[in-house]
């Protein structure tokens, strides 16, 4: 039986910042550089895991994310955990009334899920498995992919080329106004031709009459899912009435924590769920928010828009828990991506290979990384 115990001595944190080409647009904003906070664990015996927590938005805040996990991870040096699940609940349990001094539910939260992540990583490689291996005891080769982050400046052109590249399915960033959005969903629909899967985003950007309007409008193009329409805190009642009105799926779960999860599962609106590995819960919680959407019918598509260890992380969850889920796969530029996952993930007819390596499968090419690190600190 594979040992998940494990006793911390040192935590490293690194701040990356790379900046991009040509700026990213989304509803509430736009990203004129890509951050990314990782960490390194290292246990009593020598054995190494990383981690990665979000810090997307707002670009200022990923060192001080990257600081508060040094802080947060002084309590794990020295102490005994059975598993990276343990680890989770007790630590979790101990930050709750900070969380209540700080209002910092989310940095916390996420720094936390990258602990998870690393300490993760750290029990497969010590074992000589591949982490979905860990997981579960599914046979699986590959996971199916689809592009994010299609921006509103004539996305057919950007998803006719990474069609052209072997990708089968897109998702559009929507929320610019409802003749862009439709515009932009019949261009890509013209361009891609009927058998592409076609989903978009709006973050959270519309009302209960502009979203009514607005999943008329699309109804013909026949999108695979409408993500986050309305905000994650609208009434029940207004999102109820916006998934009876509409005949494409709805999707959702980026912005939630802790309980709503066995909510939104529970309930019929939406059909999709969304976790993001980085935000909440690391691989303990997404792993068991997967099992709990597929058993319940539901699809999990896990959400990402980060660095290589998250993408990592989300392929090796989707990957043991099975269904008829997507991999979030940014196709945009990003060095906080590729440094380190290299060439481990070609797409080839939509889909993935699944890493068969310890653990994740990769680990940061520093080399790459280092011109662009802009903070970085050990605690033992």
């Amino acid at each position: 039986m594979t040992s998940l115990d494990f006793t911390l001595c040192s935590i490293e944190a690194f701040c990356i910042r790379v900046p991009v080409k040509t700026p990213i647009k989304v509803a509430f904003g736009t990203f004129r550089d890509r951050p990314m906070v990782l960490l390194k664990v290292t246990d009593a015996q020598g054995a190494e895991g990383w981690g990665e927590v979000w810090a997307n938005w707002p670009a200022s805040g990923a060192e001080h994310r990257t600081r508060l996990a040094l802080d947060l991870g002084e309590r794990l040096i020295g102490r005994y955990f059975d598993s990276p699940s343990k680890m989770s609940e007790l630590i979790g349990k101990e930050l709750e009334v900070l969380v209540l001094q700080t209002l910092e539910v989310g940095p916390i939260a996420q720094v936390l899920a990258g602990l998870d992540i690393a300490c993760w990583d750290l029990v497969a490689r010590r074992a000589q498995q591949p982490l979905y291996k860990l997981l579960s005891q599914r046979e699986v080769s590959q996971v199916p992919v689809y592009v994010t982050g299609i921006n509103p400046d004539k996305p057919e052109v950007f998803a006719e080329a990474r069609q052209a590249e072997g990708h089968r399915a897109f998702k559009l960033k929507t929320g610019f106004g409802h003749a862009i959005d439709v515009r932009n969903l019949q261009a890509m629909r013209d361009v891609l031709g009927p058998t592409a899967v076609i989903t978009c985003d709006s973050n959270q950007n519309l009302d209960l009459p502009s979203a009514l309007a607005f999943v008329q409008a699309i109804t013909p193009l026949k999108l695979s899912w409408f993500e986050e329409p309305l905000r994650v805190d609208a009434p029940d009642a207004d999102w109820q009435a916006l998934a009876q009105s509409s005949s494409t799926p709805l999707a959702g779960g980026e912005n939630f924590h802790g309980p709503q999860f066995e909510s939104a599962i529970n309930a019929s609106v939406l059909q999709v769920i969304q976790p993001d590995i980085t935000k909440w819960g690391g691989v303990t919680g997404n792993f068991f928010v997967a099992m709990r959407s597929v058993a319940a019918g539901k699809r999990y598509c896990p959400h990402y828009f980060g660095g290589g260890i998250s993408l990592l992380a989300s392929l090796h969850v989707l990957a043991a828990a099975g269904g008829q889920g997507l991999l979030e796969f940014d196709a945009h530029p990003n060095l906080g991506r590729e440094a380190i996952v290299g060439d481990l993930l070609p797409v080839k007819d939509g889909k993935v290979p699944v890493p068969t390596g310890p653990g994740l499968g990769a680990a940061p090419d520093f080399a790459k990384l280092a011109a662009f690190q802009t903070y970085s600190n050990l605690i033992r």
